[in-house]
């Protein structure tokens, strides 16, 4: 077994961590934006010496004096003789004065271009983006900038999940601002290249949000692709689609709830439309910010202790005081406020309400295979 260092041994007890570096390195790409930069520097180092050397050799200056007269020189901030040189070490001042004109003209030159391109400075600020974006860990990658982008962004910032939103747009960085997207990668969302930059590895899953189909096919399919290579669990991955075909296939090539807003509105209108006056319960208190119940989907499995038994004698409302609200059963029949006659089979979805506390309570002893002890004295 190998031995910790000393330095290790003192990170773990102080919990130091080192810090996450992108998965996408772009000094390589700075350095060759830098690269015109290399003549000017070369040519002032020769030059430096070159004066150096001549004060020597024609006034006998001491390397030190040498040095300093030469950059004074060089730099023509106009100092003046530091002592008295003759006349072929004035003409060698000359020389020394347009040459050092000439290669700061010349770096001005090669600066201003620089900056005018913008490319070095986009790969600054792309590359410190990705190092916040390496500290982020089970966020959600959302796929694609439009409406529904704006407003489930809103919502994940209230609920305090971190997401980074990847879009091709190359207005992207003042959309980021005007909708506050705290981090965001440029490029097309089904690339390796933007997977990557979006530190997707660490992520908990993703949402793709095109209004076109092909879209959010090319997303799906390369995340899964991506997954594979990893060997890492499932992704969770959510997205839109505008008819039931389109459904049908995202879901068929690996996507695991795909939501039709169309239908969703059209639920909802008609809804309204019958009774001007209802209030959709699960949208005021379930699916709020502020509430403190949650709405969950339970499957069953075989070696749950709650299977093949009858609903009121799992007390689960007793025991968790959380309420069955509905059972969807394996074969796609779904059973609304089941009795307490009903059987719970494996496979079966339980939909139970409940707060927050009482569902994780819920979730552990639903899935457990040993019946709880509290039962007895129920």
């Amino acid at each position: 077994m190998q031995k910790k260092s000393f330095t290790e041994k003192l990170a773990n007890l102080l919990h130091w961590q080192r810090a996450s570096k992108p998965e996408v390195d772009l000094r390589g790409e700075i350095w060759g934006e830098l690269k015109p930069f290399r003549t000017p520097i070369i040519l002032t180092i020769l030059i430096t010496l070159f004066g150096t050397l001549g004060y020597i050799w024609i006034d006998h200056f001491s390397l030190m004096d040498a040095i300093y007269q030469t950059g004074i020189t060089f730099t023509t901030v106009g100092f003046g003789e530091i002592a008295p040189i003759s006349n072929l070490g004035r003409l060698f001042t000359i020389f020394l004065i347009i040459a050092g004109f000439a290669v700061f003209s010349y770096a001005i030159g090669i600066l201003v271009d620089v900056v005018n391109k913008g490319r070095l400075i986009a790969l600054f600020k792309e590359n410190r983006m990705l190092y916040k974006i390496a500290r982020l860990k089970n966020h959600m990658v959302i796929c694609y900038h439009n409406n529904y982008t704006i407003d489930l962004t809103k919502e994940l910032r209230k609920t305090h999940i971190p997401f980074v939103v990847i879009d091709n747009n190359e207005n992207l960085e003042e959309i980021a601002k005007k909708y506050k997207y705290p981090f965001y990668v440029k490029g097309d969302p089904h690339t390796l290249l933007a997977m990557k930059k979006s530190f997707l590895s660490s992520a908990k899953g993703v949402i793709t949000l095109s209004h076109n189909t092909p879209d959010n096919i090319a997303v799906i399919s390369s995340v899964r692709l991506y997954q594979k290579d990893l060997g890492r669990h499932p992704y969770y991955i959510l997205s839109v689609a505008g008819g039931d075909e389109d459904i049908e296939k995202l879901q068929r090539l690996g996507a695991n709830e795909v939501l039709s807003p169309t239908k969703l509105i059209a639920k909802r209108m008609t809804a309204i439309s019958v009774d001007p006056d209802v209030k959709n319960i699960l949208e005021e208190f379930v699916y709020s910010v502020d509430t403190p119940l949650d709405l969950e989907e339970i499957t069953v499995s075989k070696k749950s202790w709650v299977a093949y038994k009858k609903l009121k004698e799992a007390h689960l409302r007793d025991l968790l005081n959380v309420t069955v609200v509905g059972i969807k059963e394996n074969s796609g029949k779904f059973i609304p406020v089941p009795k307490g006659s009903i059987a719970i089979k494996p496979g079966d979805v339980l939909l139970i309400i409940g707060t927050n506390k009482d569902m994780m309570k819920a979730r552990k002893i639903i899935r457990s295979s040993q019946k709880p002890k509290e039962i007895d004295f129920i």
